[in-house]
């Protein structure tokens, strides 16, 4: 976990901002690991109406072909992990009018060829050499998410229906927060209703992963290590050396992510869609996972969207101003058990640099609630613990006679 240092405190703000805090270092010794490799979760296999084939490997007799709908590419060098996530209906390769559009999707690849079709689809799609793969079934992220205490979500207006009886599938869930178990949570990462498409589920993946994986810096993330490293030959398959998870472990604590979405144009005519590589390049790889040093006063908008339950945004946005923010508004939600992050769907450089300031994950997708050129950073009630220096930042100015930033009002803007 990680504190936020914040110095030359003013009534007028903050003359810089910067990373500290108090996350164990990596044993002396270690040896960061780096590797890459793909992640894919596959269906669940019916051989008959609402019943599980026995053999979960097997590709004949089914009543529905397992797909890859969650497709990710996860870089991971030392405590830095960046990961791609790649749409289900991106062609691997140049689009072939003569072929079935579907048997050119990337979700189709380990059905027809296995894990090593799929592996090559996603070296074909990227441009980068994957070695490794990880495919996970349904019942195994269900297991995961039990052993990690849950996952909190926050349903978006007019809710989330999900019936299916030939998959047993029943999940109904009114807007707000909820606290959803394995099994529930699992068909959450699903669904794409209210989340208007596959990019709108993507992105609610990547704030799931997010949760999950700051909970894998606990104690309880610790105590799940049993179950995550179960799974292989019940639920997983995969072709990775499993001491490599150990070899993680001394780097979890100062973990930081960055998610982006792979950039796709669609293919007139079909619903596939064909890999952008000049924008694949501003969201991945070094450009958009290394925090920058801004040359100039940031050109960007931040919007905080304060849940931390603790009135924590006001304090950050006059920090941002003071260091040259002009454009901060701030609003008040809501406390959400969710994991702080940062968010953006152009402004990735920028967001990235923010994020490495707060010690928050970087998240890039193509449906977050932002608009060109514009920030979010999302202040939950794990703030109160990762980010300290804010609440007694808080605290200073309010004893210094400073306005009151702390009145509740909804939203709440200030201009320069």
């Amino acid at each position: 976990m990680f504190g936020l240092s914040l110095a030359g405190l003013t009534l007028g703000g903050l003359a810089l901002l910067s990373t500290g805090g108090y996350a164990p270092e990596a044993a002396a010794g270690s040896v960061a690991p780096r590797f890459s490799v793909l992640l894919a979760g596959r269906d669940i296999v019916y051989c008959y109406y609402r019943q599980p084939c026995k053999d979960q490997d097997q590709r004949t007799g089914l009543a529905q072909p397992p797909n890859t709908d969650t497709v990710m590419l996860v870089k991971v060098d030392g405590s830095q992990v960046t990961v791609l996530s790649i749409p289900r209906d991106t062609n691997v390769g140049e689009f072939d009018p003569q072929r079935s559009r579907a048997e050119q999707k990337v979700n189709s690849q380990y059905f027809s060829g296995g894990p090593e079709a799929l592996l090559r689809a996603a070296e074909t799609i990227t441009g980068e050499p994957v070695r490794s793969y990880v495919i996970v079934r349904t019942d195994y992220v269900e297991r995961v998410i039990d052993a990690l205490g849950g996952l909190d979500v926050t349903v978006p207006e007019g809710g989330i229906e999900w019936v299916d009886q030939a998959a047993g599938v029943n999940l109904k869930l009114a807007p707000g927060e909820h606290h959803l178990n394995g099994k529930d949570a699992a068909l959450f990462l699903r669904v794409r209703k209210g989340f208007g498409d596959d990019y709108g589920r993507i992105d609610h993946q990547k704030q799931a992963l997010t949760q999950l994986a700051a909970r894998l810096r606990s104690a309880q993330g610790l105590a799940a290590l049993p179950t995550i490293l179960g799974g292989i030959g019940n639920g997983v398959e995969t072709n990775l050396d499993p001491n490599l998870l150990t070899a993680m472990r001394p780097f979890l604590p100062q973990m930081k992510l960055s998610f982006a979405t792979l950039p796709t144009d669609p293919i007139p005519g079909t619903f596939n869609l064909a890999v952008n590589r000049e924008r694949l390049a501003a969201v991945w790889g070094d450009a958009g996972a290394q925090a920058p040093t801004p040359t100039a006063l940031p050109d960007v908008r931040v919007r905080i969207e304060d849940a931390s339950g603790a009135k924590l945004g006001l304090t950050l946005q006059r920090a941002l101003k003071a260091l040259g923010y002009a454009q901060v508004s701030t609003v008040t939600i809501p406390e959400s058990r969710e994991a702080s992050q940062v968010f953006t769907q152009d402004a990735v450089t920028e967001a990235t640099f923010l994020a490495g300031a707060l010690n928050l994950p970087r998240l890039q997708g193509e449906r977050f609630p932002v608009g060109p050129r514009e920030i979010g950073i999302y202040l939950t009630a794990d703030a109160r613990d990762h980010l300290p220096a804010l609440a007694r930042m808080r605290d200073a100015f309010a004893a210094a006679g400073a306005p009151d930033l702390t009145a509740p009002t909804q939203p709440t803007t200030e201009t320069p």
